[in-house]
């Protein structure tokens, strides 16, 4: 009879260490396979009145470099985007921007109004490049070593204690994972 009343008991401490547990986590922080592995394949064409897309040759070249994936229709890309035009303005790193399922003149028309801090943007107009990459939406910001090694993932708008503490030690190589492959 006693082991009746124990069970609902058991169960009740089973369900409130896992919601314990839960509440420890950061959902923000969702881990990508791509840390430590060379950047996908690909060749996007350049958003619309740019001249130059981005492939993975061009994140090859020996220095470090920041992938922002942005889309017009993203109301936090717009939130973050002014960090992006200062970083284009006071550093030296290059920032390039990965342009995801975007209407070829929604994408230009942004970039024109707001400003186009990226040396490089490529049109990921089917968002297959952006699969590739592990993107689950909009906003997200890589890392890329001059390797065209994934460095670093972040998800949602940047800010200013992100820039300082996880990508610019990275960008400067203080922070560095190694390379799979």
């Amino acid at each position: 009879m006693r082991l009746r009343y124990l069970i609902p008991v058991l169960g009740f401490v089973v369900l409130f260490i896992g919601l314990a547990v839960g509440l420890t986590l950061k959902p923000r922080e969702i881990p990508s396979a791509l840390i430590g592995k060379p950047v996908p394949v690909f060749d996007l064409a350049p958003v619309k009145g740019r001249s130059i897309g981005l492939s993975t040759a061009d994140l090859k070249l020996g220095t470090p470099v920041l992938v922002n994936v942005f889309a017009s229709w993203c109301v936090p890309c717009r939130q973050e985007h002014p960090l992006f035009m200062e970083l284009a303005r006071t550093t030296d790193f290059k920032i390039y921007g990965l342009n995801q399922r975007d209407e070829p003149d929604d994408a230009a028309r942004w970039l024109d109004a707001f400003g186009d801090p990226y040396g490089r943007t490529g049109a990921d107009i089917s968002g297959r490049t952006s699969i590739d990459w592990g993107v689950y939406g909009v906003p997200e910001t890589f890392v890329v070593d001059g390797n065209g090694c994934i460095q670093y993932k972040h998800i949602s708008v940047l800010t200013r204690e992100i820039l300082e503490a996880e990508i610019l030690p990275r960008l400067r190589g203080e922070k560095h994972v190694p390379c799979e492959g």
